[in-house]
């Protein structure tokens, strides 16, 4: 029930009723813990802190409650807790695609395009159609260990391709089809993929967008591949002519075939899931059938709620690993909305459109999108029926006091259930359950079987922010890096900092009301010694009517010079120096003085890679006087042109102290 929509920050804006937490999954699994004998306790602090106090039994018997079937040998769950290297289920057998598809009926997947028509396919179908492809892949040699990859869109498609693969037991992994050339490439080709599957177009605000030209480059350095399926149907762009055997969807998916599964041991590798790419070759993380299938049915039934028959709507590319959230929750029986082309087409009402018409359970969408209806001033709850709807999911980026506020006066008496995870794990640290209020601007609790912390640069538990740690082993923490022999840059890129403990490069803050992000601890902004995360100026910043979007950096220049510039995309009409005016006045009520910037820079946008997170590093170090080239894969970013204005800026610009009354 809404509490109070007008609440201040950390106030209670939303408590479940008795109703509510009765129904809840993570209740009914407290009480499946208690009837086997272990101390989970009766509210959910008591049981988060006996799944980290006890992970083997935590996750033995969440396997057995998720309904996961285990072959091979039994023994022991945790061996030997030791990170990184930590082994999960040694000996046990499993297949990922095998519990998402077997012994289910009814809807599996609900598909949309931007002109709102709705397809239907049902699970036999989607078990036939993933049994014939999983032939044809056969036919042309893949196997366990083979690599198949997609350049595809959020069509049923793309679904079919990861489970076919996974049935198999080889490695799967997909960009989007917006992608350039290079940045697939520099994915791709370290995988050396056997068979590709690809949309020679995709449809996008309205047009077909012909990538016929881009495929045959990326085609063309990827010499080992044995076939190309190409996916058409869905634009009017018909396949290029192109060397090498290739053939149309429906030749790849005729007639009918036995779904045969190839059981694999828990950690064989499921999928290969890239970095955003910013920097040097994307990083191509590992994940294992046993740990991806875990983790994502407990982010799903406990963080999520999500209960068979529900209509599952998060919206994300298949560059992001939320859409193998989307793809996973067919694993606990929910039927999986996918929604092709631009959701915000042709207005940014077009998702809460497809929430209604698809009667979607929960919706999953990020903090900018959340902040973006805020400012248009929407009002789905006047405007469609989301009775169905019981919680809507925020994550991407730390969502504002006016958002949490937004959400409960425009969409109504849901649970708002914000989370913060990663690629690297492909689940969160962090997160909802439905069993807690909500209080304003805060996280509500840290997830299930995972003992997440906050650590000074000592090592030792920070009092308020520091960097967000996890202490103990995740089952679906990375089996390793492709292509990085000793596991050098997985060990860097984790486990450098402190030895033995993963530091994920957040900063975190355990507070009374709840947890707080406070942005990456490697964009810090640092002004005379006092840290801030990024997160907390723009919360500041983008609630200003003024700013549709800002990026702020601070850069250790050679001469010592610390030059913290604030970049302002403004709405349209906006006089700059109103907005420059309105948003130090922001900044000094809302923060301190001594987080104004050094120079607040009007650009025509703020740059982002493909799946939406702010290019704050490669900006910060153009500033430092890096080159475009070596600061991001353009392929990866959404506006290569748009870099290139901060490039030029960073190039002409003449180091200015610009000293602010209360900065020094």
């Amino acid at each position: 029930m809404i509490v109070d929509a007008n609440a201040p920050g950390g106030e209670v804006i939303w408590a479940p009723d008795e109703a509510t937490i009765t129904a809840a999954n993570v209740t009914a699994f407290a009480e499946f813990v208690r009837a086997h004998g272990f101390p989970a306790g009766a509210d959910y602090e008591e049981l988060w802190r006996w799944s980290v106090d006890d992970p083997a039994a935590f996750w033995e018997l969440f396997a057995t409650y998720a309904g996961v079937e285990f072959g091979g040998d039994t023994g022991p769950v945790l061996p030997d807790p030791t990170m990184p290297g930590a082994r999960w289920f040694p000996g046990r057998t499993l297949n990922f695609a095998r519990h998402l598809l077997e012994g289910r009926d009814g809807v599996a997947l609900l598909s949309v395009d931007e002109s709102g028509a709705t397809t239907e396919m049902s699970w036999e179908e989607l078990r036939r159609n993933t049994a014939a492809l999983a032939a044809t892949l056969q036919d042309e040699g893949v196997g366990p260990g083979d690599r198949v990859v997609g350049v595809l869109p959020n069509v049923a498609e793309s679904v079919v391709g990861l489970l076919a693969t996974a049935a198999l037991g080889a490695t799967w992994s997909v960009c989007a089809p917006e992608f350039g050339p290079g940045a697939i490439v520099s994915r791709f080709a370290q995988l050396k993929p056997t068979v590709v599957l690809a949309a020679p177009g995709y449809r996008l605000s309205g047009r077909d967008r012909d990538r016929r030209a881009e495929l045959a480059e990326v085609l063309a350095k990827l010499p080992g591949v044995e076939r190309v399926i190409w996916v058409t149907g869905h634009t009017d762009v018909e396949p290029p002519e192109i060397e090498g055997p290739s053939c149309r969807w429906e030749d790849a998916i005729a007639g009918e075939h036995d779904l045969v599964y190839t059981e694999v041991g828990f950690e064989h590798p499921l999928w290969v899931l890239f970095s955003s790419g910013t920097t040097g070759k994307p990083k191509g993380i590992v994940h294992g059938h046993g740990g991806a299938l875990l983790e994502s049915l407990k982010m799903l039934l406990f963080h999520s709620d999500l209960r068979p028959g529900d209509r599952y709507f998060n919206v994300a590319s298949t560059s992001w690993v939320l859409w193998n959230t989307l793809v996973a929750s067919l694993g606990v029986g929910a039927t999986a909305v996918l929604l092709d082309g631009n959701p915000t087409y042709p207005s940014v009402d077009h998702v809460w459109e497809v929430a209604a018409r698809t009667r979607a359970a929960a919706v999953g969408v990020s903090a900018g999108f959340v902040h973006a209806c805020a400012k248009a001033e929407l009002r789905p709850s006047d405007e469609h029926d989301l009775s169905a709807l019981r919680c809507v999911q925020v994550t991407g980026s730390p969502l504002s006091h006016d958002g949490y506020r937004w959400v409960y006066a425009e969409v109504g008496d849901i649970w708002l259930s914000s989370m913060s995870g990663g690629t690297d794990i492909a689940s969160v640290f962090v997160g909802g359950t439905p069993t807690l209020p909500v209080h304003v601007g805060f996280i509500q609790a840290p997830a299930l079987g995972v003992k997440v912390e906050s650590w000074d640069a000592a090592g030792r538990p920070a009092e308020g922010r520091g960097e967000l740690v996890v202490t103990a082993p995740m089952p679906s923490m990375p089996l390793r890096f492709w292509d990085d022999p000793g596991d050098k840059r997985y060990r860097s890129s984790y486990f450098d900092t402190y030895p033995g403990v993963w530091r994920h490069g957040d900063f975190i803050e355990f507070a009374p009301s709840g947890i707080l992000i406070h942005g990456r601890s490697d964009s810090t902004l640092n002004r005379n010694g006092l840290r801030l995360g990024s997160a907390d100026l723009y919360s500041i910043v983008e609630a200003l009517p003024e700013v549709l979007e800002s990026l702020v950096i601070g850069a250790e220049l050679d001469d010592e010079e610390y030059y913290m510039p604030l970049f302002v995309r403004l709405a349209d009409g906006i006089d700059e120096d109103r907005a420059r005016t309105a948003i130090v006045a922001a900044i000094r009520a809302g923060l301190s003085p001594r987080y104004l910037p050094d120079e607040i820079v009007v650009m025509p946008g703020i740059p982002h890679t493909r799946t939406g997170k702010k290019l704050e590093i490669p900006v910060k170090r153009l500033v430092q006087g890096a080159a475009l080239a070596e600061v991001a894969d353009l392929g990866a970013v959404d506006d290569p042109e748009l870099l290139a204005t901060y490039a030029r800026f960073a190039a002409e610009r003449a180091p200015v102290r610009i000293a602010k009354e209360g900065t020094q």
